[in-house]
C-alpha cells in the first residue's frame, strides 16, 4: 500500500501579517518545489560521468565529463545522429549497455500498471551511429542487456523475447502469454504493487542462461474500473486483483539456455499456494537463487537451483511468528557467500552467510534498525548502510567491514542522510535535509573530501525567509503502551500561549511507514505552513506499527490492524487536549489510503476527542484489499475474522459524531472505490 500526498483547503481563521502561502502556489504553480540533481549518470569506470546539454541550435548532445573537475572530455552522441525514419529520438530517454557502446532509447511510453511502462524501444550503436528498433511487433517492456551486450531480453504481449544484436534475429522464449491469463517474465498486479517488482527475469553472468518467472493468472478473480474520458459511455478496464483470502497466480520458475534453446523448469516444490518474490543468479552462472515465501509470509526460503537440471536445495530459511519482509538486500560476495538483512534478533540487521547457508557472522548489531543496505565494496571489504542508530526520526550513513568491525558514522548532521555510491566506490553523492531545511546534494570522494556542491536549493531557502514560517519541532509523547511516540509540531509563527488554537492532526501509520521524520517534507511542509498561517497547530505522530524502532514496535499491530494505531493517535489527541493553548473541542484528523482508514476510525472511535476527519481513499474493510499486503499483517479472513471486522470503519458508523469528509477517486486501481461505497452505504 502506497501513500499519496493530498491537500485540502482549511477553513479561514485570522491569518498572519506576512507573505501569504496559497494552495495554488503549492499545488498548481509549484512555487516552493525543491530542486534535485538530475542527469547525473556516472560511467562504469567510476571516474567520469555523462550529461545531456542542448546547444544554441536546440540540438541534444550527450557528452563525457570528468567527475572530479567537471571538465568536458568529449562528445559521445549528437542528437542529430539518433534518427529513425527521419524522426529524431529523444536522447534524454537513454540507457547505456553494460559496456557503454550502445544506447537504449524509447518513445511513446504508456503505463500498464504503476511500474510497467511499455514503449517503442530502439538500439543506437555509438560507433556506427546506427539506429534499429528493438522489435517491430508491438511495444516492449523491461528491455535488459545481457552482460556480454550481444543480446537484449524483453517482454512483449505477455511473452519473453531475446533480440540478438549481432544477427538482428528475434527469438520468442515463450509463446503462451495472454492478457489476464499467462504472463512470462512480468509480474501480476499484486506482485508489482506489494513486492515492488515488475520485471521477473535475470541473465546469468556469462549471458548463457535467462531465468524467468511465469505467472498463471487464470484462477485469479477480475476487477473492473470505469474510466470517464469524455465518451458517451465510460471505458471499462478489467484486470486481475486477488483480494484477501482469494486465489493468487500459480507461479513457476524457468531457465532458458540461449545456446541450446532449451528451457528447464526449476523445482520449487509441489505447493502452488506460495510466492516467488525474487529470483537472482549467483556469481556462479549455473546457480540461480530463488526466494520462496509461504502464503502466510512468515517463512522465507533461499533456494539454489541448478540452471541445467532444475534441481534445487534450500540453503537458508528465515522464519518469524509474524511476517518476514522482502528486500533487495541479497548480495553475493565472490564465491565466499552472501549478505542478507533480517529482523531475527528483534532489530533489522545485516548478516553474512557462506554458500552452504552457514552463518559466518552477524555484521551489524544494536538496538536500532538498518533501514537500507547501500552496497558492498568487495575490493576494500566495506559495507555501507543507512540506520536509525541516532533515533527513528533520523537516518545516518555508516560503513563497516564484512567481519563487523571498524564501524564508522559517515554522515555528520542530524536529519535524513543518504549516500549514492558510484561504480567502484570512488565517489558518492550525499543528500541531506532536515525537517526545516530543503535538501542539498554534494559530491564527495570516498575519503569524505568535498568535491563540489551539486545543488543547495539556496533560492528556495531565500524564498522561505520571506514567508515567516514557523519551525517544525520534535517532541516525545508518553502513552499507556509504555512507548514514547515520536511527534512533530508546527505552531503558527505568531503563536501566543494565552490563546486557544485548533489542532490539525495528520498521519499515515501503516505498518513500516513513517511520517514523523527529521527530513524535508516537500509540498506538505508548505501545506502545513498554510494551515499555521490560518491559525492551526499541525501535529504528526508515528504510532505503533511504524518502523525504525525494532521488531516489537513495528510488529505489534499484527493480526489487529487499526486497533493499536487508533489508540495511539487518540492518546496523542488527548495529550494536546490538555495543553492550555489548545482548543480541546476543535481537534481534527486527516489521512490518505492507510491514513484514510485511520481517519475513518478516528471519527468513529474518538467521539468527544475528534471533532472532524478527512478520509481520502480509505480502506474500510481489509477484505476488500489485496491479499499480499493484507494477509501479511492479518492472515486470511477465514483465519482471523475478528481482525477484519473489529476495526472495520463500516462497523462503527453509528458512533460517528462530528464532521466527516469522505473522498475517493473512481479510477483508483489500488484501494478500490468499493471501500468508500460500502462505507457510504453503511452511513445511509
Amino acid at each position: 500500500m502506497k501513500k499519496i500526498i493530498f491537500s485540502l483547503l482549511a477553513l479561514p481563521i485570522l491569518g498572519l501579517a506576512q507573505q501569504k502561502i496559497t494552495v495554488e502556489d503549492i499545488w498548481k504553480n509549484y512555487s516552493y518545489r525543491a530542486e534535485f540533481v538530475q542527469g547525473f549518470n556516472v560511467l562504469s569506470d567510476g571516474q567520469n560521468y555523462v550529461d545531456i546539454e542542448t546547444t544554441k541550435d536546440n540540438i541534444e548532445v550527450l557528452s563525457k565529463y570528468e567527475l572530479k573537475t567537471g571538465k568536458k572530455i568529449k562528445e559521445l552522441v549528437n542528437g542529430n545522429d539518433v534518427v529513425i525514419n527521419t524522426r529524431k529520438l529523444d536522447l534524454k530517454t537513454y540507457q547505456f549497455s553494460p559496456d557503454e557502446s550502445k544506447l537504449l532509447l524509447y518513445e511513446n511510453s504508456e503505463h500498464v500498471y504503476r511500474r510497467s511502462p511499455k514503449a517503442n524501444y530502439y538500439v543506437y550503436d555509438i560507433a556506427s551511429k546506427k539506429v534499429s528498433p528493438l522489435s517491430t511487433k508491438n511495444k516492449q517492456l523491461f528491455p535488459k542487456f545481457s552482460p556480454d551486450c550481444k543480446k537484449i531480453s524483453y517482454v512483449l504481449e505477455n511473452n519473453l523475447y531475446i533480440k540478438d544484436l549481432e544477427t538482428g534475429s528475434e527469438l520468442a522464449v515463450t509463446t503462451d502469454g495472454e492478457w489476464n491469463k499467462i504472463k512470462n517474465g512480468w509480474a501480476d498486479w499484486v506482485y508489482e504493487e506489494e513486492f515492488s517488482r515488475a520485471d521477473y527475469f535475470d541473465w546469468s553472468a556469462n549471458s548463457q542462461y535467462l531465468a524467468y518467472v511465469r505467472f498463471d493468472e487464470n484462477r485469479v478473480k477480475e476487477f473492473s474500473l470505469e474510466y470517464y474520458k469524455g465518451g458517451l459511455y465510460p471505458e471499462k478496464y478489467t484486470y486481475k486483483y486477488p483480494k484477501a483470502g482469494e486465489d493468487n497466480s500459480i507461479v513457476s520458475v524457468h531457465v532458458f539456455d540461449a545456446g541450446t534453446k532449451k528451457t528447464v523448469t526449476a523445482d520449487i516444490g509441489s505447493n502452488t499456494d506460495i510466492y516467488i518474490p525474487r529470483i537472482q543468479f549467483t556469481n556462479d552462472a549455473k546457480t540461480l537463487c530463488i526466494q520462496r515465501l509461504n502464503r502466510l509470509q512468515n517463512k522465507l526460503e533461499y533456494l539454489f537451483s541448478d540452471a541445467t537440471s532444475g534441481s534445487t536445495k534450500v540453503v537458508l530459511t528465515d522464519e518469524s511468528a509474524t511476517y518476514v519482509d522482502i528486500t533487495d538486500d541479497l548480495t553475493f560476495v565472490g564465491n565466499k557467500g552472501f549478505i542478507i538483512s533480517s529482523e531475527k534478533d528483534d532489530y533489522n540487521h545485516l548478516y553474512f552467510y557462506d554458500l552452504n547457508g552457514k552463518l559466518t557472522n552477524q555484521i551489524t548489531k544494536g538496538k536500532w534498525d538498518v533501514m537500507e543496505f547501500k552496497g558492498y565494496d568487495e575490493k576494500s571489504g566495506t559495507l555501507y548502510y543507512v540506520s536509525t542508530e541516532n533515533g527513528a526520526i533520523n537516518r545516518d550513513v555508516y560503513s563497516i567491514k564484512l567481519d563487523g568491525k571498524s564501524k564508522k558514522r559517515l554522515s555528520a548532521k542530524d536529519g535524513i542522510n543518504d549516500f549514492d555510491f558510484t561504480t567502484g566506490y570512488k565517489y558518492y553523492v550525499a543528500s541531506y535535509s532536515n525537517a526545516n531545511t530543503p535538501p542539498r546534494y554534494d559530491l564527495y570522494s570516498i575519503d569524505g573530501k568535498l568535491i563540489k556542491v551539486l545543488q543547495d536549493n539556496a533560492k528556495l531557502v531565500d524564498k522561505m525567509k520571506t514567508l515567516g514560517l514557523s519551525t517544525k519541532k520534535f517532541i516525545k509523547i508518553p502513552v499507556t503502551s509504555g512507548f514514547d511516540l515520536n511527534c512533530w509540531v508546527m505552531k503558527p509563527a505568531n503563536f501566543d500561549s494565552t490563546k486557544k488554537y485548533p489542532v490539525y492532526m495528520y498521519a499515515y501509520n501503516g505498518p513500516g511507514s513513517n511520517e514523523c521524520n527529521n527530513g524535508w517534507d516537500g509540498n506538505d511542509y508548505f501545506w502545513h505552513s498554510l494551515l499555521n498561517q490560518e491559525g492551526y497547530i499541525v501535529v504528526c505522530a508515528d504510532g505503533r506499527g511504524t518502523m525504525g524502532r525494532g521488531r516489537a514496535f513495528k510488529h505489534s499491530t499484527y493480526l489487529k490492524l487499526g486497533e493499536l494505531e487508533v489508540t495511539d493517535q487518540l492518546e496523542v489527541a488527548s495529550y494536546f487536549k490538555t495543553l492550555p493553548y489548545v482548543d480541546g473541542s476543535r481537534i481534527g484528523f486527516q489521512g490518505w489510503s492507510y491514513g484514510g482508514y485511520m481517519a475513518s476510525l478516528m471519527i468513529a472511535k474518538g467521539v468527544g476527542t475528534i471533532k472532524a476527519a478527512v478520509a481520502v481513499a480509505p480502506v474500510t474493510n481489509w477484505k476488500y484489499y489485496d491479499n499480499i499486503y493484507t494477509e501479511r499483517f492479518l492472515r486470511k479472513p477465514a483465519d482471523n475474522a475478528s481482525g477484519y471486522e473489529n476495526n472495520s470503519p463500516t462497523n462503527f458508523v453509528k458512533n460517528i459524531k462530528g464532521k466527516f469528509l469522505l473522498i475517493h477517486g473512481s479510477a483508483d486501481d489500488n484501494v478500490h472505490m468499493q471501500n468508500t461505497m460500502e462505507l457510504a452505504d453503511a452511513l445511509v
